[in-house]
């Protein structure tokens, strides 16, 4: 293992702890499949494999009925590492925030996307390298597969228009994008990092070679409503990950009649991990 592919183990391996202290018991790729899909189940929700650029992304959804907007709600980074130098074998989370938060909306239809090669049994067959979910998991080549992965949802439901909620590294493939996209209504990150080039360079840690960065794309979401929240005791991302890239609105003209446009919300007691989903139906824009 290269000392500068594990240095940047540091955000997923915190990821790591805090999954296991909210108690997950299952450790098998196999095991948090089944377990996401007994999440899911209650709801009436169903399971579908998109192809996306020669990944197989997992979505789960309600059963698909026209709608005029659709939430998606886009997976953190996941089991990315075992521990800070060695990479995980398999990226699917032991906790799907981002799935439990998607079951919790109340406002809106929603659905939920897995990043590519999460939850998936052909991992070792497929296009999935371990890059794919450490150094470069923000890469052109995974943005363009989870751009085509939600435009297969917004087909799927009929959608007029789509609210983008992304969880943890969610988020930054969130504001990604929505950067590229013409029909996003809104714009949710929830304990993202929107400019991984000073994260890395704050925490001492080496930059994510060949991921795009938000940060280097705040002029093509001018005008869009944003909402970033973030945790006061979040020791993982925080204020300080999204801070700058939210300053870069202020003052500028929208095309929003929100008198708010660029929201950045510090919610207290929250941390990385809890209680996002939790408290999620309280929380939805």
């Amino acid at each position: 293992m290269k000392p500068r592919l594990a240095m940047t183990a540091l955000l997923s391996a915190g990821l790591v702890v805090l999954a296991t202290l909210a108690g997950c018991a299952t450790t098998s790729p196999e095991a948090r499949l089944q377990s996401a899909l007994a999440l899911a189940a209650p709801a009436g929700w169903q399971a579908s494999r998109i192809p996306a650029s020669g990944f197989q992304l997992l979505a789960l959804h309600p059963k698909p009925k026209p709608t005029a907007e659709l939430a998606v709600f886009i997976e953190g980074d996941g089991f990315a590492w075992v521990d800070p130098r060695t990479p995980s074998a398999d990226p699917t989370p032991r906790d799907p925030v981002a799935l439990r938060m998607a079951l919790a909306e109340r406002l809106r239809t929603s659905a939920y996307l897995a990043r590519p090669c999460q939850f998936d049994p052909s991992i070792t067959e497929g296009r999935c390298r371990t890059g794919h979910w450490t150094q470069a998991r923000y890469s052109p080549e995974i943005i363009a597969a989870m751009d085509e992965g939600v435009s297969r949802l917004k087909k799927m439901f009929d959608a007029e228009r789509l609210v983008l909620v992304g969880y943890s590294g969610g988020g930054t493939v969130a504001a990604l994008l929505a950067a590229r996209r013409q029909d996003v209504s809104l714009l949710v990150t929830v304990a993202a990092v929107l400019d991984h080039q000073a994260w890395t360079r704050a925490h001492r840690i080496s930059a994510l070679e060949g991921s795009l960065n938000p940060m280097d794309e705040w002029a093509r979401l001018q005008g869009l409503r944003q909402i970033h929240f973030t945790g006061s005791e979040d020791r993982i991302a925080g204020r300080a990950a999204v801070q700058a890239f939210a300053d870069r609105f202020a003052g500028r003209p929208v095309a929003s009649r929100d008198p708010a446009p660029v929201e950045l919300l510090d919610v207290q007691g929250f941390n990385h991990s809890c209680c996002w989903a939790e408290q999620w139906a309280r929380l939805s824009p």
